[in-house]
């Protein structure tokens, strides 16, 4: 294992940053558009101003109600084998989320994304080793009307067994999604026993803003126990400072709201310290998820959730790259080493090419291979007598080989990481099989999978029974 994370900040500077967090929040203050958040934090003692609707948070009760919080967050799968918890089991990786588009990978043409699509996607999450976690990847351009969200989780659920997450646009919507849930769980009991979806939300609108229904939504899973949590956004220079300091400084005070927040609905409640934070590129204004300061920042928040002892989430390994190019390669590459190196315990990264506007099935597989190898990385140099490996050197003496001895057989698959889609063959072998490239390669591996009988789906009894309970829902096939 990796014995020391990487750290861009001091522990004195980390200090630094949470107390001017504790300044953010203490002198300028959160607006708070919810009344019924607003009237939680008056009295739960901080400073509420009902005319400008700015809530200013005493120092002391924001250590009262970080005290508070757990040190980890479990996600629960249908399957009980793919249950992961965090820190314990990380770093974990997620498939990235809620693309509008998708690469059609029969077509190469870019086309809005619907229901098959997701069935497709979370049959492939639940295939490759790299990933751990199924998030929504895109919406769901057929979805009937008032069915936008089970139209998304349905098709999720069906076709992968590990554990999901994904938003809801509003509190009927999760209501329903969790009435099906307990459908596929068998009962109710089943389900809130070992709740196999987590929402996420954003109660903060960068900067320093709490709106309405997300700030509903906030309330309303924590009092129901839902796994949730909130994602922190800021860009700097358009809704963060343009220093990645401040903008670290600003993202630390609004996870911290957040999570005040949520203590004073429900103490103990779990948190995870999930950011996005972005630079813009400031000749365009344009988003730029795909920078290097976005691997940068995650490493810095990283660093503040280990000082706050909860676990850290990241939305990385974006890119601006259209096609899976070099850009994509890089830009993927760097941002999620950083983030790993840094000690992220969850990197949400798989699969999104244009500034996270677009789904690409062949950037999946890659990406769940970036992922594998980045485990790889945490692995390090497994430490120990037997891996020193002093007995097997002495027996082969200078001039030997090792590839035919016993030591090296026992290792052969375990050892070093083997790809799927890198290709390692000579230039001849590689041009009389086709001469394909990563994405190709890829996108065959993606139809290889989808041939297969699916070991996901859930029986016809259940299916039965959900598509009862919803007229007209989606298929939810994982078919080509």
């Amino acid at each position: 294992m990796i014995a020391h994370r990487a750290e861009l900040l001091t522990q004195e500077q980390v200090q630094q940053v949470h107390e001017a967090s504790l300044e953010i929040l203490e002198s300028v203050g959160v607006l708070a558009r919810n009344r019924e958040g607003r009237d939680l934090f008056a009295r739960h003692g901080c400073h509420v101003d009902g005319e400008t609707q700015i809530v200013r948070f005493p120092r002391a009760i924001v250590g009262q109600y970080l005290a508070t919080c757990p040190p980890t967050f479990t996600y629960h799968g249908r399957d009980p084998r793919y249950d992961r918890t965090l820190p314990d089991d990380g770093p974990l990786v997620a498939n990235s989320s809620s693309a509008p588009d998708i690469l059609d990978p029969e077509t190469g043409q870019v086309r809005r994304a619907r229901s098959e699509d997701i069935a497709r996607i979370a049959y492939l999450v639940n295939e490759l080793p790299g990933y751990d976690i199924l998030a929504l990847p895109v919406t769901a351009e057929d979805a009937p009307p008032g069915q936008f969200s089970i139209s998304r989780f349905y098709p999720a659920l069906k076709n992968c067994l590990k554990p999901v997450r994904g938003s809801a646009p509003s509190l009927e919507e999760a209501k329903a999604i969790l009435r099906m849930c307990e459908q596929m769980a068998g009962s109710e009991a089943a389900f809130w026993e070992r709740p196999f979806v987590a929402f996420q939300y954003c109660a903060t609108v960068s900067p320093l803003t709490m709106d309405v229904e997300s700030t509903e939504k906030l309330l309303r899973y924590t009092e129901w126990g839902v796994p949730s949590f909130g994602a922190i956004v800021p860009n700097a220079g358009l809704t963060s400072p343009l220093t990645l300091l401040g903008t670290l400084a600003q993202c630390t005070a609004e996870f911290l709201a957040e999570t005040v927040l949520v203590q004073m609905v429900r103490a103990g409640t779990p948190r995870v310290f999930d950011a996005l934070p972005t630079a813009a590129d400031m000749r365009t204004v344009a988003y730029a998820p795909g920078a290097i300061e976005t691997g940068i920042l995650t490493m810095g928040c990283a660093q503040m959730a280990r000082y706050y002892q909860v676990p850290c989430a990241a939305f990385v390994g974006s890119t601006n790259a259209k096609l899976n190019d070099a850009q994509s390669g890089y830009e993927t590459g760097m941002s999620t080493v950083a983030a790993m190196l840094g000690g992220v315990d969850l990197l949400a990264m798989g699969g999104l090419l244009d500034a996270m506007m677009t789904f690409d099935y062949a950037k999946l597989v890659i990406d769940g291979e970036i992922g594998l190898m980045l485990k790889r990385i945490t692995r390090g140099l497994e430490f120990s007598e037997e891996n020193m490996a002093l007995g097997v050197l002495s027996d082969v003496g200078p001039g030997g080989t090792f590839v035919e001895t016993r030591h090296t057989l026992k290792r052969a698959r375990t050892e070093t990481f083997l790809p799927t889609v890198a290709d390692r063959q000579m230039r001849h072998q590689w041009q009389s099989g086709g001469a394909l490239d990563s994405e190709a390669r890829a996108l065959q591996h993606v139809r290889d999978i989808l041939r297969r009988d699916n070991p996901a789906v859930f029986s016809p009894d259940v299916d039965a029974k959900i598509r009862a309970q919803f007229e007209n829902l989606v298929p939810g096939d994982a078919r080509l």
